[in-house]
């Protein structure tokens, strides 16, 4: 099978990294790609929203099989488009990755078939939303409306935080369109937890739970980023709460979007907070979390092609899709400055002197005169499998240790929660 994976970051390469596992695959295609990525895959220099240029690529290279990595070109329809000509693609269509691409929608999505999430009003109106926040008062969190990669959310503790949010999102409009709206909603307690699906419809396939750290800092400190590490399995949320959320959370989130004539297809993210009242949802995605996918992926005991092909056919409910037991643990290493400006072009050094002991995808990274050298935010996903979440840490952290590059940053308290519960 040839196949093409759309997208450059971690994510995809770890993406790549499992297809590449199959005995299926012949080759793999990725679009655009990144410095690790080509190491695995051919990457082919078209950009992620360059719609009709990859569906005339996949026409012309006889692709089997597209997957989309990130959540742009998925609102931009590049499922319908290569649908429409009839090629094998997973994913959402436009209107299904609407659940990710507006807060509104997702929300009024909830409210209308009772799946638990936090109250919540939303404005198109800067005054009234500023009259609503005075009226609601603090602790309360407020969210641009459309896609801002992951940072468009601020959970405000004090009213002055609040309203600078407020201000930046809609007056400044730091996150451009994305915040023409916004979504105030109460402020919950509890811990978070990620729980991704292979979904085909009407057929959910839960994958194996996991947590990220949002903050830049140790201790959830600092401005929320695309998040700084994740943890699989999470041992102190039992399989009985796990079911718990794919029965009354997942399962009727897919239903609702039958009803609504919307479908989804393709893998639904679901971010979850742990309240005294159960478990809410805070978010939903329309695609692989980065980086969740880093840590759920290499528990994947069953085919990834096979899962792939079964969604878009429709044929999930076919399958029986197993995990490995061994846990997981991914620590990404960012630029100087991140989630705020940061200088690219900064030489990686130690890549070489990682062996058995992490897997490195890699995030913003590119090939520059033969040097491996930083490219975005977040520049590289280190993760390490082991027996326990323990052992999986010490392994990413000493993987960690022998990678540099100047101004690196990145947490040290990444599963902590996890050994402390």
């Amino acid at each position: 099978m040839n196949i093409l994976v759309v997208g450059s970051g971690g994510r995809e390469h770890a993406i790549v990294w499992k297809l590449a596992q199959s005995p299926k695959v012949e080759k793999i295609y990725c679009a655009p790609g990144n410095a690790g990525i080509a190491q695995i895959a051919e990457c082919v220099p078209i950009s992620v929203m360059e719609i009709e240029k990859l569906a005339q690529f996949a026409e012309e290279q006889k692709i089997d099989l597209t997957f989309v990595g990130p959540e742009d070109p998925l609102l931009g329809g590049i499922v319908d488009v290569f649908e429409e000509r009839g090629l094998t693609v997973f994913g959402p269509k436009k209107n299904a990755a609407l659940i990710e691409g507006s807060k509104t929608f997702a929300k009024d999505l909830m409210k209308k078939y009772n799946i638990p999430t936090a109250k919540y009003e939303s404005f198109d109106t800067y005054e009234e939303a500023l009259t609503y926040l005075r009226k609601e008062g603090a602790p309360i969190v407020v969210k641009a409306d459309g896609l801002a990669a992951g940072k468009g959310v601020t959970v405000a503790l004090t009213l002055e935080e609040a309203e600078e949010a407020l201000r930046q999102i809609m007056k400044d409009e730091v996150f451009g369109s994305a915040g023409a709206r916004v979504v105030i909603e109460e402020f919950l307690q509890g811990e978070e937890m990620t729980l991704l699906s292979f979904v085909d419809g009407t057929t959910v396939k839960p994958m194996v739970p996991s947590q990220d750290h949002k903050p830049v800092y140790d201790e959830d400190k600092g401005p929320n980023t695309g998040g700084m590490g994740t943890y699989s399995p999470v041992p102190h949320m039992p399989q009985s709460l796990v079911e718990q959320i794919i029965q009354n959370i997942v399962n009727p989130t897919a239903e609702a979007m039958v009803k609504e004539g919307s479908p989804f297809k393709g893998i639904l993210y679901t971010g979850l907070i742990i309240t005294k009242d159960g478990p809410k949802v805070i978010e939903y995605n329309a695609r692989f979390g980065d980086p969740e996918t880093q840590v759920v992926l290499p528990r994947l005991d069953t085919d990834l092609v096979d899962i792939l092909i079964a969604g878009a056919t429709g044929e999930l409910e076919k399958l029986d899709v197993q995990w490995k037991k061994e846990a997981a643990v991914c620590v990404i290493m960012a630029s100087g400055g991140y989630p705020g400006p940061y200088e690219k072009g900064k030489e990686i050094t130690g890549l070489d002197q990682v062996g058995e002991e992490a897997i490195v995808f890699h995030a913003g990274t590119e090939l520059k005169d033969g040097k491996v050298v930083t490219n975005g935010g977040r520049v590289l996903a280190v993760t390490s499998i082991g027996s326990t979440v323990q052992e999986a840490r010490d392994k990413a952290y000493q993987a960690v240790q022998k990678i540099s590059f100047e101004g690196a940053h990145y947490r040290s308290d990444i599963a902590q929660k996890a050994l402390r519960a």
